[in-house]
């Protein structure tokens, strides 16, 4: 049956459009047009005072953690999979139509990701990267994607492709949950990166690169991979304390996308550790001068960032980035599809594209905490969080 939506303000994931309807059918968007043009349909919806956009996207996420524990997760643990069908049910009533799983070790969000494109299961359409590269004792090691050589790391991309993942993640530097790295040690050498990325790319992957540290972002930069996770250039100094303008110039100059991961936590920033906050803004000024393309992300599943906390991170984002409103809601919709390859299914309100969409009360190019209560939400076309 068909459905069209009447008297909607329409943001499509570039700016407003002239339409002020668009009818959904089966799973697609059937068509945008004026509510005097609407085909006549058995049901209706009245959306006076309402802003219709595209689904959220949040391009870094883990399904298998607990943002509530804050030990390195057990390889032995039982199958985490009820909890993540929670989290898929929460992000998708927040309005997190796509998301992208950036790790895990037992396969549990491959199995998540085909229950949700099934409708068995609500949920976000999930990309899955499986188990990280990492080097021997690396970050993230335990998730069991350890590598200690060119051969190795090719045999690895080869498993995780039979598996069936949508993309290949590398640990190009250490991280904060992994004891014995370090955040700012880039974990392979030159050759061996290049190597992981033509062998994903060979197969049709694209690559996402976990890097804290500059050294790690270059490295990840030369490869050629598609997008640089987190870009925190942290250095001697700690965090955003090794902004380097000549390798923010490459990732611009290679097309590569960057997911900074900014929850809504970063509010400490803001309201706290002023010092670091300029070294922050100063990086993001200059990645911004090079104009490069950011999708919105958060990693969801570390502690205390929960996996539907997108719509509350995205003005924290705007506040530390220096961003507009309608740049960080393009990073969350258009951007993103863009960037993780789906553009052509989601990402923008256009016929034949998948019905992926928010209602909110209020405009979100104004006030983007008009995003954080959706009036209703679609999936598919499915309707996940009916109007009321």
């Amino acid at each position: 049956m068909a459905t069209t939506l009447r008297n909607v303000r329409i943001w499509d994931g570039e700016g407003f459009a002239a339409a002020d309807a668009v009818t959904l059918e089966g799973e697609r968007i059937a068509a945008v047009h004026c509510a005097d043009e609407a085909p006549e349909v058995a049901h209706c919806i009245d959306c006076s005072g309402l802003t219709l956009l595209p689904g959220l996207f949040d391009a870094h996420v883990h399904m298998e953690l607990n943002p509530d524990e804050n030990q390195t997760p057990d390889p032995k643990r039982p199958d985490q999979t009820p909890l993540m069908i929670e989290r898929a049910a929460a992000m998708v009533r927040a309005g997190i139509t796509t998301a992208r799983d950036l790790g895990g070790g037992r396969g549990w969000e491959l199995a998540l990701r085909e229950r949700i494109a099934s409708g068995e299961l609500t949920g976000p359409r999930l990309l899955c990267a499986g188990q990280p590269l990492t080097s021997t004792g690396g970050h993230c090691h335990f998730w069991g994607g350890q590598v200690d050589s060119i051969e190795a790391a090719r045999d690895h991309i080869e498993d995780q492709c039979a598996r069936g993942v949508d993309l290949i993640k590398v640990m190009a530097t250490g991280g904060v949950m992994t004891a014995g790295t370090k955040p700012s040690s880039a974990q392979f050498d030159q050759p061996t990166l290049d190597a992981i990325v033509e062998q994903a790319h060979a197969r049709q992957r694209p690559v996402a690169a976990h890097c804290h540290g500059s050294d790690g972002i270059r490295a990840a930069a030369l490869a050629g991979v598609d997008t640089i996770e987190h870009c925190s250039w942290v250095g001697q100094h700690g965090w955003a304390s090794d902004y380097r303008d000549t390798v923010a110039a490459l990732i611009a100059s290679r097309g590569i996308r960057v997911s900074p991961t900014i929850s809504r936590g970063w509010r400490r920033f803001l309201d706290g550790d002023q010092a670091r906050l300029r070294l922050i803004r100063t990086a993001w000024s200059g990645m911004r001068g090079h104009n490069i393309a950011f999708v919105a992300s958060t990693d969801a599943g570390i502690p205390d960032v929960y996996h539907h906390h997108l719509p509350q991170a995205l003005p924290v984002f705007a506040a530390i980035s220096g961003m507009s409103n309608k740049e960080v809601l393009t990073s969350a919709t258009s951007g993103a599809a863009d960037g993780l390859g789906v553009s052509h299914i989601t990402g923008r309100i256009a016929p034949g594209l998948y019905a992926d969409l928010m209602l909110v009360d209020g405009d979100p190019c104004a006030d983007l905490s008009t995003l954080a209560q959706p009036a209703a939400v679609w999936a598919r076309g499915r309707d996940v969080l009916p109007l009321d």
